[in-house]
């Protein structure tokens, strides 16, 4: 009944299309926030070594390096992953259909884009620097989080699929 009354209503009055698009656009700003130099190598290292000093105080110098380096690269991918699902999530805005080829290539050429001005944005830092590696490792947490979401809604919709054709 819920659902009868949401389509009932206009689309203004449930947030319209800001409602699917400020969520990538917010996300993107926390990212061009955390390619500043607050979050460099050398501040986030020095929080973290704290964090991992207490956890396992022994920790040699070129082990915490590999750690803090695993943990950063894993957090370009991350962040990627959420901005392609937002962005895919936004191209949808709602509509009946779960997926469409078209919204995944839009959501993954967008992050790709952003990655690489991200990167750029970083050489206008003191504590930063540019890497294409970088914004190959964002891309593909973005491709990774689209063929994750490919494959959930290809398992959701096969049920129903299996149904229409046992009758």
């Amino acid at each position: 009944m819920i659902e009868n009354v949401e389509r009932l209503r206009p689309q203004s009055a449930v947030g319209g299309p800001l409602k699917y698009w400020a969520p990538p656009i917010i996300w993107m700003s926390a990212i061009f926030f955390f390619s500043t130099d607050i979050f460099s190598s050398d501040n986030t290292g020095s929080l973290l070594w704290k964090i991992v000093g207490s956890i396992y105080p022994g920790v040699s110098h070129e082990l915490f390096d590999s750690i803090h380096f695993y943990i950063r690269k894993a957090g370009h991918f991350t962040v990627y992953a959420i901005l392609a699902l937002l962005l895919f999530r936004a191209f949808r805005s709602g509509g009946g259909a779960r997926w469409r080829w078209r919204w995944a290539l839009y959501s993954l050429l967008i992050g790709f884009l952003y990655a690489l001005l991200d990167e750029y944005h970083q050489t206008f830092t003191r504590h930063r620097t540019a890497s294409i590696y970088d914004s190959l490792i964002d891309t593909s947490g973005a491709m990774a989080a689209l063929v994750l979401l490919w494959f959930l809604s290809h398992r959701a919709t096969e049920p129903q699929r299996q149904i229409q054709k046992d009758q």
